[in-house]
């Protein structure tokens, strides 16, 4: 009977969430009005993606030849991103002291000259190093600063649709076939170009918060030695913990019957929001949304993409957010009736016994 219970919320909650937010990302062939973007995807908290939104940018056909950019960048010094499997602020298991247990990685951070960070990124394999050119703190208007004339400082009908203000922060990534970012959320509104290669974004909505079985693990840093070519994964002193996703929807074949049976919420649930976004498109991510990110660089080996973060509203939304996060969610499954499709005797309210409480409170005012 559980088991059935089970099934049938699944396809309820399948269903809910086609209603409200369809079975596939909307795409829009042309940038949309300030208006028409506020109103059908910002106010509903619905992501899309739009086509020919960054066609008369420089960018586009610039920045996919690798000589513009290091001739460009030749003084420029850059943050490079460096781990052994391309895989940043994930969850990765300790070798010592504590074996087997599960931390949070961050990535080595080196700052280098731009020519030599870009062949890094291009000759990974060949130095059993992934490199990643990112930096989530205004990289591009920090270190990338010469290549503003190729690219909007913002997106104007993003940016009158979402009060008026300028992005609070513009990043630029340029990275290969192996990084990778594990599920998390942002909380801002982030409207996502891709210039070179492709991306390949898992979505669930803010609502799924419990299918993803956010824990605490401890922090840890990566820490490289170019001498001996080799990674070292230490925890943070003093030691912190930091919220994270504890779900890899890739598990790899030898541990994915043990990942389904843990965190079965996810993978027997509805199934993400796939899309991929192409060179030339914009992502609308909204605030809150989870997201994986994969990625496919072009013929040159990159996937090169800029980012434009802008505050959220914390309104009602990101209360009704905070309420379903603050939900223990291990015995929610059992407070329905399948049969009826209602919740539990003790946790509807009466509505005649609403009526009577309303009536006499009309009665106290009255004397």
């Amino acid at each position: 009977m559980m088991e059935e219970q089970v099934r049938l919320l699944e396809g309820l909650w399948g269903d809910v969430r086609e209603l409200s937010l369809g079975n596939r990302i909307q795409r829009l062939d042309s940038a949309p009005t300030p208006l028409q973007f506020l109103r059908d995807y910002v106010s509903p908290n619905k992501p899309c993606i739009i086509s020919n939104a960054i066609s008369h940018c420089p960018a586009l056909s610039l920045w996919p030849n690798l000589s513009y950019l290091s001739s460009s960048l030749s003084d420029s010094t850059v943050s490079l991103h460096l781990t052994p499997d391309g895989r940043a602020d994930s969850l990765v298991p300790l070798e010592t002291p504590k074996k087997g247990e599960t931390c949070f990685a961050s990535a080595h951070v080196e700052h280098v000259p731009f020519p030599c960070a870009l062949d890094l990124v291009l000759n990974s394999e060949r130095n059993n190093v992934v490199g990643y050119l990112q930096q989530q703190n205004d990289c591009f208007r920090e270190e990338y600063s010469v290549l503003a004339s190729d690219c909007d400082a913002h997106i104007p009908w993003a940016t009158e649709a979402l009060g008026g203000c300028l992005p609070e922060a513009v990043n630029l990534w340029i990275g290969n076939h192996s990084s990778e970012t594990s599920f998390h959320k942002d909380h801002y509104e982030n409207l996502y170009a891709v210039v070179a290669g492709d991306k390949q974004f898992l979505l669930l909505p803010p609502t799924d918060v419990h299918r993803m079985y956010i824990q605490e693990y401890p922090a840890a840093q990566y820490s490289y030695s170019s001498g001996c070519g080799e990674f070292r994964l230490e925890l943070e002193k003093p030691q912190r913990y930091v919220p994270w996703c504890s779900v890899n929807p890739y598990p790899p074949p030898e541990t994915k019957e043990n990942e389904m049976s843990k965190f079965p919420l996810y993978f027997n649930g509805p199934k993400p929001f796939h899309c991929t976004v192409k060179a030339g498109e914009i992502l609308y991510l909204p605030s809150m949304w989870f997201h994986h990110v994969r990625q496919s660089p072009d013929d040159n080996g990159c996937t090169i993409a800029i980012n434009y973060w802008y505050d959220m509203q914390f309104d009602i939304k990101y209360a009704y957010f905070n309420f379903l996060q603050s939900i223990h969610h291990g015995s929610t499954l059992m407070n329905y009736d399948a049969t009826k499709f209602t919740l539990s005797d003790e946790l509807c309210i009466d509505a005649n016994e609403l009526e009577a409480e309303e009536a006499n409170q009309e009665d106290t005012k009255d004397e």
